[in-house]
């Protein structure tokens, strides 16, 4: 999954072969602000700490906030992820509400369908993988990559 790559909501790219966790949880209601649904990305990080040494803490980076609950938004990222590593996918996925581009399967091992976008949608949340447009998935060793 080193050519697969997750939007975050505010901060930009997460490799999908960091990821050690999907999550979706609501935040409190605060004063006069609801509460809302937060889908997130786990990720290890290490800190060091005065006189603690190093460990590794977790990092959880949002791909969406929603008012609705994404029910099963996690599996649906996860299956969407397995698929794309089976056919070495290079490419980054969006998480969105609302309508993307055309919609479409996941590409197979052959690489068809890798010129197009495709869409996994869950309730509330929609995934979006759109493939770089060169090289095909599985092709990705030349130099024309780098």
């Amino acid at each position: 999954m080193t050519n697969v790559w997750v939007q975050t909501h505010s901060d930009g790219l997460v490799r999908a072969d960091q990821i050690v966790g999907i999550e979706a949880h609501r935040t409190p209601a605060l004063t006069g602000k609801p509460a809302n649904w937060l889908l997130d990305v786990v990720v290890p990080s290490t800190v060091s700490g005065a006189g603690t040494g190093a460990g590794i803490t977790m990092l959880h980076r949002t791909l969406i906030q929603t008012s609705q609950d994404p029910a099963d938004a996690p599996v649906m990222l996860a299956r969407l992820l397995a698929q794309l590593d089976a056919i070495n996918a290079a490419g980054v996925i969006v998480a969105g509400r609302g309508q993307f581009g055309r919609r479409g399967a996941v590409p197979d091992a052959r690489g068809e369908q890798s010129s197009g976008d495709v869409a996994v949608e869950s309730g509330v949340v929609r995934f979006q993988f759109t493939p770089f447009p060169t090289p095909p998935p599985g092709h990705h060793t030349g130099t024309e990559y780098l």
